[in-house]
């Protein structure tokens, strides 16, 4: 699927896409939870999808009540107990969150299952589950490191040290299956952990599902204690409100500091995700924001080249190389070292695809340099099946010197499957065969 973005200027409301990261987990907290769980603002992206087809498959059923709301029902702890879970396969899709996270989760069966996946998923290394379920019991092997996985349970929790700069979420995944199988005082000893804000996510949805939640040691080490620490929560029914999400988010708010005056809705700021950081850097560059109680207003205005660690949230430098491209000067981001193993290479990736668009970019080890304030190029750019570089590209686009085409411009679904049509709602120029046909069938349905 190709995508024209336009040079065009930007006006209005728009709400925020529902956080991934958040619905994902929730799903896997509503797998582990006996009570009904009802779920407000489900995500709808392919990787909300995914955790979905998941919990499905190991026992839970999800009935969709409205367009806003799903209720979530689980006997997967209690089909373990009794040996019952039938499946022996699950697919994660293309969801780097959902194989780190489900696969511990998973692990708690006694029958031999295969974690499978597609895309890019299929490419990346996940040899830290044959490092580490070997301690825990599980029986476990790969290709090479890689998926197919085929593992066999059950989990058994056991004092451990992990190396937290491999995943934040593989520590996530490990935290849920704890809470409902530990059965004495048991630690998890984490080393570098990188990512935190993800990890206080995870521990905020346990709480809010009523799970069992370990003392947090300065995320040195996270302890489950069975008399000081069990959870008193009990209810007959948990209500989940998913929250809008700030990756996506971003790319909202910098294409408005690029090109317009919108109104940002549904984003909190005292979410624990962690690109919330993206309005730090916007307030570092001189960017036109303000916080208003309908929600975030953010205008074009001259801004600076600014400096910024992302190395607790990588999945921000997309929408800050497409930021640091209108601020005058060489902007400085550090965490490159995050970016090696996301949907691609992201900064090999960021360098070639902005390369195209006139914008020079240097990787100094751990450093990435962007160069701002020339003229950006309209140019024909390709998403290398990363929905965070399609996104980057379109925004970066709004104020170049002519029209950019986007290839493979459908990775965004991964994550934020209406964001062109955001961007058209808020005054972009946005063309593609497939927009219109959408166009259509939307007006189609709302006229039936």
């Amino acid at each position: 699927m190709k995508v024209v973005v336009h040079p065009s200027g930007l006006s209005g409301n728009i709400m925020a896409p529902a956080s991934k990261s958040a619905m994902q987990r929730a799903c896997a907290a509503a797998l582990l939870s006996k009570p009904k769980v009802i779920i407000h603002n489900p995500g709808k992206s392919n990787d909300d999808m995914a955790a979905m087809e998941i919990i499905k498959r190991l026992g839970a059923s999800i009935n969709e009540v409205d367009s806003e709301t799903i209720e979530i029902e689980s006997s997967f702890l209690s089909d373990i107990q009794k040996g019952k879970i039938s499946t022996n396969e699950i697919n994660c899709g293309e969801s780097g969150l959902s194989i780190r996270m489900f696969t511990p989760i998973t692990a708690l069966c006694r029958n031999e299952i295969i974690v499978t996946g597609e895309g890019s998923l299929t490419t990346r290394p996940l040899d830290f589950f044959e490092k580490v379920f070997p301690l825990l019991g599980i029986k476990v092997s790969s290709d090479n490191g890689k998926l197919p996985i085929k593992i066999q349970g059950p989990l058994q929790p056991r004092n451990i040290e992990i190396d937290g700069s491999l995943s934040s979420q593989f520590l996530t995944g490990l935290l849920l299956a704890y809470s409902v199988s530990f059965q004495e005082s048991v630690s998890i000893k984490v080393s570098n952990l990188k990512s935190r804000p993800y990890i206080d996510l995870t521990l905020d949805v346990m709480k809010k599902f009523g799970l069992t939640v370990p003392e947090n040691n300065d995320y040195k080490e996270f302890v489950f204690r069975q008399r000081e620490n069990v959870s008193e929560i009990s209810h007959n029914e948990i209500v989940y409100n998913v929250e809008g999400d700030w990756s996506g988010g971003a790319f909202l708010l910098v294409a408005g500091a690029i090109a317009g005056n919108i109104t940002v809705r549904g984003l909190s700021l005292a979410s624990t995700q962690a690109d919330k950081k993206i309005v730090e850097a916007l307030m570092a560059c001189g960017a036109g924001i303000a916080m208003e109680a309908k929600g975030i207003k953010i205008h074009s205005a001259p801004m600076k080249a600014f400096e910024f660690d992302a190395t607790d949230c990588p999945d921000l430098f997309p929408p800050l190389v497409a930021l640091a491209v209108y601020c005058e000067g060489v902007t400085k981001i550090k965490g490159v070292s995050r970016l090696a193993y996301k949907e691609s290479n992201r900064g090999l990736t960021l360098q070639d695809e902005f390369g195209k668009m006139g914008v020079r970019i240097d990787l100094e080890e751990d450093d990435m340099m962007v160069s701002g304030g020339s003229k950006v190029k309209g140019a024909s750019v390709h998403s290398r099946y990363d929905h965070r570089i399609a996104m980057a590209c379109a925004v970066a686009a709004l104020k170049a010197d002519g029209a950019t085409t986007i290839e493979e411009a459908q990775a965004i679904n991964k994550s934020y499957p209406d964001f062109y049509e955001h961007l058209r709602i808020l005054g972009a120029k946005v063309t593609g065969d497939k927009l219109g046909v959408a166009e259509i069938l939307k007006k189609l349905m709302k006229d039936a």
